[in-house]
């Protein structure tokens, strides 16, 4: 790794203070929804905000902070789940999607949150990342170091199980076996 002299280092604690204070709230959000937990996605972004600044002499470019650190916490996220022995019991929707409304089919929301809590860790934060965050395959590449067909085929795979737990729900009728 090449070292920049102390005045680049002073310029990314800068960049990074500053970018931080504008996307901290929407990268709690981000953890929420792939952690299903709130405790956890408070630690898992505190876990990912220390590691960013300790490891600031990484960020190469500066104006890529926002990606350097989405990776930083989705990995966060993904070790977090690995680590679990139980799921989490709900998957808290994001503040920053309208409460449900009158129409709103609540079983189907229901169905929505079991079916994410069903996939892998790899899979839920490409589906979150894609639907909720709204990144494209690449981008999405960039947070999560993977390559973009192994995005695409985790995406597609995701899809696959989300749509197979809508049709059962169909089918059944929205009785729950659980």
């Amino acid at each position: 790794m090449i070292r920049l002299g102390r005045d680049s280092a002073q310029e990314r604690e800068r960049i990074f203070v500053r970018h931080l204070d504008a996307w901290l709230d929407r990268s709690y959000g981000l953890a929420n929804v792939i952690l299903g937990d709130r405790s956890e996605a408070e630690e898992a972004t505190h876990d990912a905000v220390l590691a960013a600044w300790r490891g600031l002499d990484g960020l190469r470019d500066p104006a890529r902070v926002e990606a350097w650190f989405t990776r930083i916490l989705v990995n966060a996220c993904r070790d977090r789940l690995r680590r679990r022995r139980v799921r989490p019991l709900a998957v808290g929707l994001p503040a920053a999607l309208p409460a449900p409304g009158p129409g709103t089919d609540l079983g189907m929301l229901d169905t929505l949150e079991r079916a994410v809590r069903s996939l892998t860790p790899e899979q839920r934060a490409v589906v979150v990342l894609r639907f909720w965050g709204d990144l494209s395959i690449d981008e999405i590449a960039v947070r999560t170091g993977a390559r973009s067909g192994t995005v695409k085929s985790r995406l597609h795979y995701a899809l696959e199980r989300l749509r197979a737990a809508y049709e059962r729900e169909d089918r059944d009728g929205g009785t729950d076996d659980e």
